[in-house]
């Protein structure tokens, strides 16, 4: 099917394009005008970008538990996520699900095989809008980690795998105070006595399980040749550490020092949108912001918040100056590269027509309309 985006800005890898056309042919773009054309769809001078990809979200948690206690029926809950992903500009989705958890008792223990499977399910059935690939997040103190993650690793959308370690007292939380509020919100029975009793539970499970744990899981994914990232670096040994086991993307350094190792040591950082778009981090982390002024930033991610993905892409125009098709990159391109995704990511000759539609409106950007392989999906 062809089709013509007219009256565009055209915001391009290299630079922006104030009014100019985009033609589309058989799913991929087939010309990029920078001047607009006698016919097709009058955008009326809004943004054009490429569709957002989203490396690290895990939005399908609030849909598959929206109270406390209540668990949702699972393809309708990935349905809704997979919409709310295509109504904030997203076209590519690396829905990160957690293989293992510190809490015993957890939405994500509950739900990774059927969530796994109803993802599956919808990208097999047609019922998804976007793009869904998988992103395996490893808890390394996770007793049965290895077990579960034996069951899901082989699926052929299974692209990104992290390696976390949230036991308190380090990396995340090596803010021990922090982690006790984080700690009191999650746990209605909380008492001093029960935070004490689960950081020596949680620590002597890291003792006992993350070191091996790690080493098998890089060996599985080097094994497949999925791509790896490490996950809330503090120090340049933790970079270091990540270097040996052939990661490639670090996720949320949370200090200056861990992404000036990693800027050094050729990783591509990765930092939360809704770091961005609440001026800090809600853990007491490096801001994102400050990360970007410094060139330290590479990719946005929406973590919990899918229309936080765009918005923070627009606000480092303003926080950090940089030009909008930079800051565009980090949610587009960036992103897509980093996974080996060569075909989608920007506008240009020959890649998927997977398109954004945007008006600004003051600070805020407006999703108008969205694209994915020249479809229009919202």
């Amino acid at each position: 099917m062809k089709r013509i985006l007219n009256h565009a800005r055209l915001v391009l890898a290299d630079g922006i394009i104030e009014r100019g056309a985009v033609e589309i042919d058989n799913g991929l773009i087939s010309a990029v005008h920078s001047h607009p054309l006698a016919e097709g769809e009058d955008l009326g001078g809004d943004d054009l970008l490429p569709g957002l990809v989203e490396l690290h979200t895990d939005n399908l948690e609030k849909h598959l538990m929206p109270r406390n206690g209540v668990l949702w029926p699972v393809l309708p809950a990935v349905v809704t996520h997979d919409a709310q992903c295509v109504a904030a500009g997203i076209t590519t989705v690396f829905d990160a699900l957690s293989v293992g958890d510190m809490e015993d008792e957890s939405v994500r223990l509950d739900t990774l095989h059927t969530a796994f499977a109803a993802i599956d399910q919808g990208m097999r059935e047609g019922v998804l809008r976007a793009d869904h690939l998988f992103h395996l997040r490893c808890e390394l103190s996770w007793h049965d980690l290895l077990g579960e993650l034996k069951l899901l690793i082989d699926h052929p959308a299974v692209r990104l795998i992290s390696v976390m370690d949230h036991t308190p007292g380090q990396r995340q939380y090596r803010d021990l105070a922090q982690y006790q509020k984080y700690y009191a919100k999650k746990n209605v029975s909380w008492n001093e006595a029960t935070f004490l009793q689960a950081v020596a539970e949680r620590r002597e499970r890291q003792q006992r399980y993350a070191a091996r744990h790690k080493q098998a899981v890089v060996a599985m994914a080097r094994e497949r040749h999925i791509c790896l990232a490490s996950h809330d670096d503090t120090d340049e040994t933790h970079i270091e550490e990540a270097l040996a086991d052939g990661v490639r993307i670090a996720e949320f350094p949370t200090t200056l020092a861990a992404a000036a190792a990693a800027r050094r040591h050729g990783l591509v950082t990765v930092m939360g949108a809704p770091n961005v778009v609440r001026g800090g981090s809600h853990s007491g982390n490096i801001a994102a912001s400050e990360l970007a002024r410094a060139d330290l930033l590479d990719i946005l991610s929406s973590d919990y918040v899918p229309a936080s993905l765009l918005h923070g892409a627009y606000l480092l125009v303003a926080q950090a100056g940089w030009t909008l098709n930079r800051a565009v990159a980090t949610v587009s391109r960036n992103p897509a590269r980093a996974v080996a995704l060569q075909d989608r990511g920007e506008i240009a000759l020959g890649q998927r027509a997977d398109l954004v539609q945007v008006r600004p409106h003051g600070d805020v950007p407006l999703v108008q309309q969205v694209w994915r392989q020249g479809r229009k999906v919202f």
